[in-house]
């Protein structure tokens, strides 16, 4: 049964739902059942939520098909469904629907209006308006905020919605667009463990937060979808925090300009606010939905063929460190062993120092003609190389820094100061944030890439921290102080700086750091390293998965992988004292294994695969891995149709064993001065995923790390991919195509054997 909370008025619906109602209007409304009751909702039959009619507090929120609760019987009362923060004195104030003197609301049949005013310490026509309504047929809710009369008062923070009381679901999962995405299992008990005052996960859109959803759900049952319609890239910054007594909310941070000038903050988009049945896979699909008629889909590089055919072709990337002579010829090689074309992504390449030195880069640490020399020898062999240049920072330690004043161009704080940080912990020097809307860094930028591509030949650059956006306070770089949009329409027009500088009819390219649906339309390839967390940040609550993936994958090519079968490698220019002794040797073979699940990852994921710090030593040194990454390569190649321009979909449930893995936490930085880098966690010994092709063809990828042979058996649906209910089911691995049978009448029961650290995909092509 229902319980009576949860069940609509119509009653007042008939009386005074069209018109506004202040404070004390209705002693007491009665639902359907005759009790007294003091709340205002909005219900079709899907989803309802309710607020108190006398204050304007958020008090339900109901799936109502599943008969759940989104909102704890503790609920904290008064807990308000905004908050503003109001710069001024050595204290910000906060506002918030008990700072007002006054509630009014109107409701119609799909939206509610909810009006708070007279506000005691504030102008007198501070207002803030709500407007909640419901989807039709759906069940979701939609979100917008509205203040007026804010001349004179610099408001740093808006934070709208904010939902306080989430119940908790029963075996909760959260996942969050973190760059590629991440998954955590009981978010409750992780907050709870967590030190310090402040429990709270929180997300900067647009940046690492790639994509504007998160949902926390039971995937047993139900879960709560929470997302955002923006299509102009505002600063914002999404969280879920826990209290001090272990209340868990829902929040989002808006920035307005930092401006007393402005009279009314109205915020263009919506958010959303609602129920669904599955898990994080159905979320994505949820928001995929609405991404696709997005400008950046519009506009993606990838689905408009913007992106250069070497590109999409290629067969393996290989991230190595240095001189050109440690880089290039070992790429080389391994296009000749895979037999597909290998490019590069080249670090250290550049006359400074890493991590310290930029934007310094040239002369190259080679030389300008034998790095040119060099470079053209590799690509008349196939093979093309993108070089660092981190699109965002400058060394204040550097000649330049001085030379160009390029302090007024940096980013500020709130206070201020130049925004900085130390990633360098052998030298302890930092870089700068340079501010993206000074015309000073886009033109400086632009310069480096086009001396980097039209006098020393690259074939693109790779833009480290591309998908990232800060907020700048300095009034003298003319764009809106604080918060805004600006930082993404800046990057598209120095996007269009670079590009204008190509040579006609060129394959250069541009590579971005992360992933981020704002960047769909400037980037050719973005590069995605979570796919081998463990390297960096070891073992962790949050499990990677192929979030992104499972929204754009059609939309923007993705590759990267710290995976290594050597320690990391140092930079020569760094301090001698620091420099391991065994830089750039084999890691033990214990974690092998790591190395192969990392690949696995990457193939089942769709993204393009890589092997860091590769040279034709591992060959022989490791021949099983390389032996797996030549196989990998050669299997992924026969179907590009689907792991570049397919479609990601729901793979089929194969039972698949785990296994304890030895993982090793070492990377340039990680690791170093740290006690323990060595953890051990069960991992599935195999990868699997599920991807739809334009013309209609669905293939079933796995890639085993498995030492043993694994019985491969599931009931394929086509009816659930939008299949033909008819066609041929085929095998494609190392060996080449084998077919398997037909399928029919809807349904394929598929069975066979895959052997140890066996890769392969799985056709179904419908009949003609």
């Amino acid at each position: 049964m229902i319980p009576k909370r949860y069940v609509a008025w119509q009653f007042i619906c008939l009386l005074a739902m069209t018109c506004f109602l202040p404070f004390g209007a209705f002693n007491a409304a009665y639902s359907q059942t005759g009790e007294p009751d003091n709340l205002v909702s909005l219900k079709n039959d899907h989803f309802q939520v309710a607020f108190d009619r006398t204050t304007g507090e958020l008090k339900e929120m109901v799936f109502l098909p599943e008969r759940v609760s989104f909102l704890a019987e503790t609920a904290s009362q008064g807990s308000s469904p905004w908050e503003i923060t109001i710069a001024g004195g050595n204290q910000p104030s906060r506002v918030n629907i008990r700072s007002a003197t006054r509630f009014v609301y109107h409701h119609t049949e799909n939206q509610l209006e909810l009006k708070w005013s007279d506000f005691p310490e504030l102008p007198k026509g501070f207002t803030v308006t709500a407007y909640v309504g419901l989807l039709p047929d759906s069940a979701m809710s939609t979100w917008r905020i509205a203040i007026d009369g804010i001349q004179g008062k610099r408001i740093s923070k808006v934070t709208f919605p904010r939902v306080a009381g989430l119940a908790d679901l029963g075996d909760e999962e959260l996942v969050a667009p973190d760059w590629m995405g991440s998954l955590l299992q009981s978010p409750r008990k992780e907050l709870s463990a967590s030190g310090g005052a402040q429990k709270r996960f929180a997300w900067s859109y647009p940046g690492h937060m790639s994509m504007q959803f998160l949902a926390l759900y039971n995937p047993h049952r139900a879960g709560l979808y929470l997302a955002c319609d923006d299509t102009a890239a505002y600063n914002k910054e999404f969280s879920l925090s826990m209290d001090s007594t272990e209340q868990l909310s829902y929040s989002v941070d808006h920035f307005p300009p930092f401006d007393d000038q402005q009279e009314t903050y109205r915020p263009d988009y919506r958010f959303i606010i609602g129920a669904f049945k599955g898990d994080w896979l159905t979320a994505a699909q949820l928001y995929k939905r609405w991404a696709e008629r997005q400008p950046w889909c519009l506009n993606s590089r990838l689905k408009n063929r913007g992106v250069p055919a070497w590109v999409e072709n290629t067969g393996y990337w290989v991230w190595n460190r240095g001189r050109g002579a440690h880089v290039l010829p070992p790429a080389v090689a391994l296009s000749h062993r895979l037999g597909l074309p290998v490019n590069v992504l080249w670090h250290w390449w550049h006359g400074g120092s890493y991590d310290d030195s930029f934007p310094e880069y040239f002369p190259p640490r080679d030389g300008k003609q034998q790095f040119i020399r060099e470079l053209r020898d590799a690509q008349q062999q196939g093979v093309h190389a993108l070089v660092y240049m981190n699109a965002l920072k400058w060394g204040p330690s550097t000649q330049s820094w001085k030379d160009e004043h390029a302090e007024r161009y940096a980013g500020k704080d709130i206070h201020g100061h130049a925004l900085s940080h130390v990633y360098n912990i052998f030298t302890k020097k930092a870089l700068t944030n340079m501010c993206e809307a000074t015309d000073f860094w886009k033109n400086k930028y632009a310069s480096l890439v086009d001396t980097a591509v039209n006098q020393y030949g690259v074939d693109g650059v790779y833009m480290d921290q591309a998908c990232q956006s800060r907020m700048c306070y300095d009034p003298a770089h003319g764009h809106p102080i604080g918060g805004g949009n600006y930082w993404v329409q800046h990057f598209a027009r120095k996007d269009q700086l670079i590009r204008a500088s190509f040579p006609q009819g060129g394959n250069q390219v541009l590579a971005g750091e992360g992933v981020g649906e704002n960047w769909l339309p400037f980037l050719d390839v973005f590069l995605a390293l979570q796919v081998s967390k463990e390297r960096y940040a070891g073992i962790h609550s949050w499990q990677t998965v192929p979030l992104f993936q499972a929204v754009y994958h059609e939309y923007a090519i993705t590759f990267g992988n710290y995976s290594s079968l050597m320690t990391p490698p140092y930079d020569e220019l760094w301090p001698r004292e620091f420099a391991p002794a065994d830089a750039e040797t084999p890691l033990d073979p214990v974690f092998n294994r790591q190395f192969l699940m990392e690949q696995a990852r990457s193939f089942a994921w769709g993204m393009q695969p890589m092997i860091a710090n590769y040279q034709p030593s591992l060959d022989s040194a490791r021949e099983t891995e390389i032996g797996y990454i030549l196989r990998l390569g050669k299997v992924r190649q026969a179907g590009l149709k689907y792991f570049v321009h397919g479609e990601f979909k729901r793979p089929p449930m194969i039972a698949i064993p785990e296994e304890t893995i030895s993982i090793s936490k070492l990377s340039i930085y990680a690791g170093h001065n740290e006690k323990v880098t060595r953890f051990e966690k069960s991992y599935p010994t195999a990868y699997t995923s599920a991807w739809k092709s334009r013309d209609g063809s669905l293939a079933v990828a796995i890639a085993s790390i498995s030492r043993q042979h694994l019985p491969v058996d599931f009931m394929m649906n086509t009816a659930d991919y939008g299949l033909e209910s008819a066609g041929e089911i085929y095998v494609y691995d190392e060996t080449g195509m084998t077919k398997l049978g037909d399928y029919r009448d809807g349904t394929s029961k598929v069975r066979f054997t895959l052997p140890p650290r066996g890769i392969c995909f799985i056709e179904f092509i419908p009949s003609l």
